[in-house]
């Protein structure tokens, strides 16, 4: 029988449906923070959302941090750090997409633990560690009084509901986990307003990242009520409310029902039930070959649920009934909705050429999606399958 262990994330709210700069306000004063750091990217620096939400705060902003760029390089983690150092902060607020909010995650670490430059940081990441480095779990002591954080999404990566963070390395080109339960935002601001300066190709291509996390857990051979009622109730919102927003980007109710569904898609996070290789592949994709993490589960989902067919078919006609659809493939479903928003459906779309395929491959045997995959993935010819499938 069906057996493991569902944990709850350190996240001590949610804050839906109000105004950014007034919730985090709000929340500052209740955590009594007084030196409150904004971190963000160069993109949403400029716009009108930060600049609402420094008025909001006031005196209590004690400086802004917007350099942090794609993927989230180690690099940003650092410069970030050192600036909230500088500045004495007491509460960091991430303001942004799923780069923003990740970096600001791993800022945590390097400000508990005092890491200074990159290669700091080797110590702290997830996984096997380096050579003479301490296990990341006996590694990563935060003080009793901890600085925290609080997310302000942009986008529907769901970054912010989970105490993970990718961080690329940029010396060889990899994405690697960091992991700390304290990591999670204490406070999550869903405010449909906060994406209004976001890209409608960003908007939609994140959403179909959180399509891929309803899709690879609900496809998952570990399942279990709480993942089915999640992640199909995430896939009936976002099924509706993607093709929506495309029609109609002025009405913000349907932006709620977004980040709504995009909650939900990230909820079962905490279950045991993990991704596979549709998320796995992506993470190289984005590091290796800077695809937008969106683009990755548009060009890959598709491809990794046909490969899967054979070990899970019961399972992908979850899909097919949360789409309303049970008599057309999930992989067909998909692919049709990528379509119908108007995004890259192959490798080659994305500038991804097979001359890159045997890299990808090689590097994704080294991310535990790909090794938790429905049907086990054991070599790099097996990826190279997959790639083949979305060339």
């Amino acid at each position: 029988m069906l057996n493991g262990i569902h944990g709850h994330q350190d996240i001590e709210r949610v804050v839906y449906g109000r105004p950014a700069g007034a919730a985090v306000l709000a929340e500052a004063e209740r955590l009594g923070a007084e030196r409150v750091f904004l971190t963000t990217s160069k993109s949403v620096a400029s716009t009108e959302l930060l600049a609402s939400i420094k008025q909001s705060i006031g005196h209590r902003c004690a400086g802004v941090y917007g350099g942090i760029t794609a993927h989230s390089p180690r690099s940003c983690v650092i410069e970030g750090a050192r600036l909230a150092t500088q500045a004495k902060a007491d509460l960091i607020v991430a303001v942004g997409g799923g780069s923003v909010i990740d970096a600001t995650k791993v800022m945590l670490i390097a400000l508990w633990q005092g890491a200074e430059s990159i290669e700091d940081l080797d110590r702290y990441r997830a996984g096997r560690p380096k050579e003479g480095a301490a296990p990341p779990a006996e590694a990563i002591r935060p003080p009793a009084n901890a600085i925290r954080m609080l997310a302000v999404p942009t986008t529907l990566s769901a970054a912010e509901f989970n105490a993970f963070a990718g961080i690329t390395d940029t010396r060889y080109g990899i994405k690697e986990s960091f992991g700390h339960r304290l990591i999670v935002p204490r406070v999550i601001v869903l405010d449909p307003a906060a994406t209004l300066a976001t890209p409608m190709d960003l908007m939609l291509s994140t959403g179909l990242k959180a399509v891929d996390h309803a899709v690879e857990r609900l496809c998952s051979q570990q399942a279990h009520p709480f993942v089915l009622g999640t992640s199909t109730e995430a896939l009936k919102l976002l099924a509706a409310a993607l093709p929506a927003h495309k029609a109609k980007p002025d009405d913000m109710e349907t932006r709620l029902n977004l980040q709504f569904g995009m909650w939900l898609s990230i909820g079962a996070g905490t279950s045991g039930v993990g991704v596979g290789a549709s998320h796995g592949i992506g993470h190289v994709l984005g590091a290796a070959c800077h695809v937008p993490h969106g683009h990755t589960s548009c060009v890959m989902l598709p491809s990794v649920l046909r490969w899967n067919l054979p070990a899970n078919a019961d399972r992908q006609k979850r899909v097919s009934e949360a789409f309303g659809r049970p008599g057309v493939a999930a992989a067909d479903l998909i692919a049709e909705l990528v379509q119908s928003l108007g995004l890259p459906r192959r490798l080659s779309d994305v500038g991804v050429g097979r001359d890159r395929f045997r890299e990808v491959a090689e590097k994704s045997m080294h991310d535990r999606a790909v090794l938790n995959n429905p049907r086990p993935i054991t070599q790099p010819a097996q990826v190279m399958e997959i790639l083949e499938l979305a060339a």
